[in-house]
């Protein structure tokens, strides 16, 4: 009896177990889908906004090139939810065999209890059986056994009754699963259609662009020339405010080593003067200190939001609200033109035309530049990193200001006959008087 119940206990934890790490599953891919559905509906809304302009841009389709890749991505995600939900179909029509099994067997031996409980019914019979024993020892056991035998049935009558429950528990949970993957199913097949309109969409924009590939590469050229421009001013700030830093801070260690020498010299005096002249040392002992607790603090406050910023990483606020990466890090293919790649020192934010730039983290302006053609820039220190927002059109903000995660710091460049913006977003580390350039893509939030 004591198998039968553990064996019982058993089935009941791994079917938990089971239906646990189910859900996690089911929670994780339903997550995603909603990721996926938001960024498609965020590359859908600049799409309705370019469709104003009757010709094809490059913008527009690298923003349809993100919509579509989307799209195949949440097919590859309904494929996965339905193979889910076919496994834990799978799962509980098998746990409810096992069961049903089990309850059977369970059955046959309760009929058996019963049909020996009808033939020993009486309860003289019972006493009879226990005073037919031959010492007062085996009529002890007798009755015991007769007790363990009413234990049983009743153990046996919850166990059937706990199966029956588990089974009617699982066969409604399989109908729910069905009627996810039917679900799932006719979404999977609308999304196949809206994406069969995309890709349509997309031959069409490349169709038009293929006429004007000539044109395209001397974009492509300006664009590159700009880059190179925009990566040597950024490099010229970063290291002009390294100097500035290392400069202020030698300033400190003179001020420093100054004061101790003006402070030895009044505690030198103080020692063969008077009691007012050991009151001017203390004093000049105290100005010493300031410059180093000054000091010291800074430092403190620099390291905090070093490693405060460096916690954050992949959890980052966007630099726009709205927007999708049409352009990655690094060296990257062109959309249109074979074996033309581009080279890009961070990444490139489509959204909607002249749209807010945004500080991704709080931190100090540490420069605001200029570049002709190439719009304005800002760059803002947060310990030992540096966040750089380029290709803007209007400034917020100035040198030395404080600012907030997702303060406006300016408003971006619209491009000539669209209805798009791109922001362009580096993130760079200074580490032992080097500048690191880092993926931004690691650093904000999915």
């Amino acid at each position: 009896m004591k198998l039968v119940i553990k064996f019982c206990i058993l089935i009941f934890i791994l079917f938990q177990y089971t239906i646990g790490f189910g859900q996690k599953n089911s929670e994780k891919l339903r997550k995603e889908q909603e990721r996926l559905e938001k960024s498609i509906s965020v590359t859908k809304g600049l799409l309705k906004k370019a469709k104003s302009n009757t010709a094809a841009t490059l913008s527009e389709l690298r923003v349809l090139e993100n919509q579509v890749k989307y799209r195949e991505e949440l097919l590859k995600n309904f494929d996965s939810q339905i193979r889910s939900t076919e496994l834990k179909i799978d799962q509980k029509s098998q746990q409810i065999t096992e069961l049903e099994e089990k309850l059977d067997h369970l059955v046959f031996q309760y009929k058996q209890l019963l049909l020996y409980a009808y033939k020993h019914r009486s309860k003289e019979g019972q006493w009879m059986y226990v005073f037919a024993a031959k010492n007062y020892n085996e009529a002890v056991k007798r009755k015991k056994y007769l007790i363990k035998i009413a234990e049983l049935q009743r153990k046996q009558k919850q166990i059937i009754l706990q199966h029956q429950r588990l089974i009617s528990k699982e066969k409604t949970s399989l109908e729910k699963e069905k009627e996810t993957k039917i679900g799932i199913a006719e979404q999977k097949k609308l999304e196949k259609e809206v994406l069969l309109v995309d890709k349509k969409e997309q031959e069409k924009n490349y169709q038009q662009l293929k006429k004007t590939e000539n044109k395209l590469a001397s974009e492509m050229q300006l664009i590159e020339n700009k880059k190179i421009i925009l990566k040597q001013r950024i490099k010229e700030a970063i290291n002009a405010e390294l100097a500035a830093e290392e400069a202020k801070r030698k300033v400190n260690e003179r001020k420093i080593t100054a004061n101790k020498s003006n402070s030895n010299v009044s505690t030198s005096t103080a020692n063969s003067s008077t009691s007012s002249n050991n009151k001017t040392s203390t004093t000049s002992n105290s100005t010493a200190e300031a410059p180093k607790k000054t000091v010291a603090i800074s430092e403190t406050k620099e390291v905090a939001l070093n490693q405060s910023f460096e916690s954050n990483r992949g959890r980052l606020p966007w630099p726009v609200e709205k927007g999708t990466i049409t352009e990655g890090y690094g060296k990257q293919p062109h959309p249109k033109l074979k074996e033309i790649y581009t080279n890009n020192n961070g990444i490139d934010i489509s959204t909607h035309r002249s749209a807010n730039v945004r500080a991704v983290f709080e931190g100090e302006v540490t420069s605001v530049l200029s570049i002709p053609g190439a719009g304005k820039i800002v760059i803002i220190k947060h310990g030992n990193y540096r966040t750089v927002y380029s290709n803007l059109q209007e400034v917020y903000v100035s040198v030395g200001m404080k600012v907030k995660t997702k303060q406006a710091l300016g408003s971006l460049l619209p491009i000539d006959g669209e209805s798009l913006s791109v922001a362009h977003f580096e993130i760079h580390q200074v580490s032992n008087g080097q500048i690191n350039r880092m993926n931004p893509s690691s650093w904000i939030a999915r």
